[in-house]
């Protein structure tokens, strides 16, 4: 037999051992298989853990993988807020834990350092000093600084401003989002913005940030400044490129308004959708509920249909997006199958694809075990056809999990975010409307 089919094989042979018993998992099977409400609090309390115990001691901040706890994200804690208030509304921790928490990341993130008020994709969570991500990426990152600022925002609006410890932490928010300079990043008035600067490479990154992507939080928070807003043209010409974001094209079955071909990876429906609520939001290029229910069956359908005869993919196991790889990191999707499967995928498309993410999410715990999901929730990806499991467990990867279960469950950060009055002024300026709920 060739590699492949011997990986195949073996894949399948684990398949159907763990379905016949635990023990393979090196845990027992419950003798009471726990109710579907009963399994999304253990997913999210798990899941939750990787951003309360790994908090870092000094910034509170989030590592950004469990094997490099120094080194802090900014966008993955942005994330991690959301999940501690999560965490705080479930009872996995006391309320008053959280707001200490919450309070510390705002302390550190006012003394670390900024590139025209935005913060760098990775700090040094001692210090608060830039750990290059890349070569010449050794400044702000502003899609970064916008999945912090999406998590603060909510956070301000969660915190009670008659408490006068919480007032002040939503205060020092206010002043963390007023700082940051969107307008700078259109790069001397340019109708788009640019992802990176760097005191020491400039405008070297030389990204501009167009969709269709994860990046429609950016361009809304930019809008929604009440120091340094962007005019409505940056977000129509630059973001939508005068509307080159439309798709309209039919994959799988499936009519995708926006975006590449047969979607790209599911982060695109997820990231900016942990605060921004999709549910009759639409501007004039599409309906973002439609666009990512549209985005996320796609890439379910691409994993059943399995063009590239993937062992273990299928209705109970799928999910593309980026993610650790069994060759390094890779942004899977249905145009790069790698035969790799990110359990924040499916779980954190739970919105879109309720029965398909509660399937998944059934096999992941109740089939693959131990070997998947451990004191941090799951792992961040496996091969089913290689028999391979990352060691690792990401950031950017959890905190959608938590944070997209809670939406499903309770619509509590969409309703936290779209409270807040910036995100409401930057929707009217650049012409979205809203369903009344």
């Amino acid at each position: 037999m060739s590699p492949r089919s011997l990986g195949m094989a073996a894949g399948l042979l684990m398949s159907l051992a763990s379905l016949a018993v635990w023990g393979a998992t090196g845990r027992a099977a419950e003798a009471v298989p726990l109710s579907d409400e009963a399994l999304l609090d253990r997913v999210q309390e798990r899941t939750f853990a990787y951003f309360w115990k790994l908090g870092h001691p000094v910034s509170g901040m989030a590592p950004e993988r469990n094997s490099t706890l120094e080194t802090v994200t900014t966008g993955g804690t942005g994330f991690g807020v959301m999940a501690l208030l999560v965490g705080a509304e479930r009872g996995f921790v006391p309320r008053e834990a959280v707001v200490a928490r919450l309070a510390k990341i705002v302390r550190f993130l006012r003394k670390a350092d900024r590139f025209h008020g935005a913060w760098p994709h990775w700090l040094d969570g001692r210090t608060g000093r830039t750990i290059p991500f890349g070569p010449g990426d050794d400044g702000g990152d502003l899609v970064e600084t916008s999945f912090m600022i999406q998590g603060l925002l909510a956070a301000r609006q969660w915190l009670d401003s008659r408490d006068p410890v919480e007032r002040e932490i939503g205060a020092r928010i206010d002043r963390l989002y007023g700082e940051v300079e969107w307008d700078w990043y259109t790069r001397g008035g340019e109708d788009v913005l640019y992802w990176h600067w760097s005191p020491n490479h400039g405008w070297a990154m030389d990204l501009p940030i167009r969709g269709y992507n994860e990046c429609l939080i950016t361009y809304v928070l930019a809008a929604g400044s009440p120091t340094h807003p962007i005019r409505p043209q940056v977000y129509h010409r630059g973001w939508a490129s005068g509307g080159a974001i439309r798709n309209g094209r039919t994959y799988l079955g499936v009519t995708l308004p926006l975006g590449p071909e047969l979607g790209g990876p599911l982060f695109f429906s997820q990231y900016s959708f942990l605060g921004l609520d999709p549910r009759g939001l639409s501007d004039r290029y599409a309906g973002y509920w439609q666009q990512n229910v549209a985005h996320t069956r796609i890439n379910y359908r691409h994993c059943v249909r399995n063009p590239h005869d993937w062992a273990g993919y299928g209705p109970s196991c799928w999910g593309l997006t980026a993610s650790d790889s069994v060759d390094g990191y890779a942004a899977h999707s249905p145009a790069n199958d790698l035969g790799v499967i990110s359990p924040t995928a499916a779980l954190s498309a739970f919105p879109y694809t309720p029965r398909e993410s509660m399937r998944a999410l059934r096999y992941f715990h109740d089939v693959l075990g131990d070997r998947l999901f451990g004191e941090h929730g799951f792992l961040d990806a496996f091969s089913p056809a290689l028999g391979w499991y990352a060691s690792s467990v990401l950031a950017i990867d959890q905190g959608p999990i938590v944070v997209m279960i809670e939406n499903h469950r309770s619509g509590l950060l969409w309703r936290l975010l779209m409270s807040c009055p910036e995100i409401e002024r930057a929707l009217t300026l650049l012409d979205f409307q809203r369903e009344k709920r």
